[in-house]
């Protein structure tokens, strides 16, 4: 069975080290802000760093590099080269939303995906935890982030302005979500171009006028996200990226 300590005391560090305590493996401590880390890598099979990243390459430094331990992170945007000096490195992203150390435990261990990269042993825990390892060496991490913040954070956001613009109609966004979760749906089982529908898609370039002045006069902030929505839907769908923008323009 293999041996973790983390370093990070946050959503993420606190929910992998309670994630793999649930799965039987063992988690010597996890160590916070004011613990000394330099014997953070003794006596366990694999340490993780789960802090922000910009003190991962900091924090990996002040460790005492033993030779048989795997040094880790969880960074979807970093690299390996932060985790010197120590030999054995990897890199363990999970793909899913941590946002509290009860709910992170359970969504480990749900079957989600993880980004590995260097050191084998690593998969040992992805099994584990009955996750699926994805390999995503360094030359491919800034492509694989970018597309996690997309798939995540960018559609948080966007809903973030559907509920702005449904209370314009006295709604809540509780009326939309099932909409949403549908959409959803339809792309895991017909591709993102299939299950492309509404006005911007079938060209239907009146309708999006009308969204497009009810913006203008009532929500102008919101204009603006609205018109890239519109632009990715065209492309989506095939339209030509030029006949968007003169679509938009004459909109204005």
């Amino acid at each position: 069975m293999v041996t973790t300590r983390v370093i990070g005391a946050g959503r993420a560090g606190r929910s992998l080290a309670g994630a793999l305590a649930d799965a039987g493996c063992p988690v010597l401590d996890v160590l916070g802000r004011g613990d000394d880390p330099s014997a953070a890598a003794e006596g366990v099979d694999v340490l993780v760093i789960a802090t922000p990243d910009a003190v991962v390459a900091e924090l990996a430094a002040a460790v005492r590099p033993v030779a048989d331990t795997v040094v880790a992170h969880l960074s979807g945007a970093l690299g390996l080269e932060v985790l010197a000096p120590h030999a054995r490195r990897g890199s363990l992203h999970p793909l899913v939303p941590l946002p509290s150390p009860e709910v992170g435990r359970r969504r480990l261990r749900s079957g989600v995906p993880f980004a590995l990269a260097g050191d084998a042993a690593l998969a040992e825990l992805v099994t584990a935890l009955g996750g699926t390892a994805l390999r995503v060496e360094d030359d491919r991490r800034v492509a694989y982030h970018a597309a996690a913040c997309i798939a995540a954070n960018h559609v948080v956001a966007l809903l973030g302005q559907a509920e702005r613009v449904a209370a314009l109609a006295g709604l809540p966004l509780d009326a939309f979500l099932g909409l949403t979760r549908a959409a959803l749906d339809d792309v895991e089982s017909l591709g993102a171009h299939a299950a492309l529908t509404g006005p911007a898609a079938r060209g239907d370039d009146a309708t999006v006028a009308r969204h497009r002045a009810l913006l203008a006069a009532e929500a102008q902030a919101e204009l603006a996200g609205y018109d890239a929505g519109v632009a990715l839907a065209r492309r989506l769908a095939g339209a030509p990226q030029t006949g968007a923008r003169e679509a938009l323009s004459s909109c204005a």
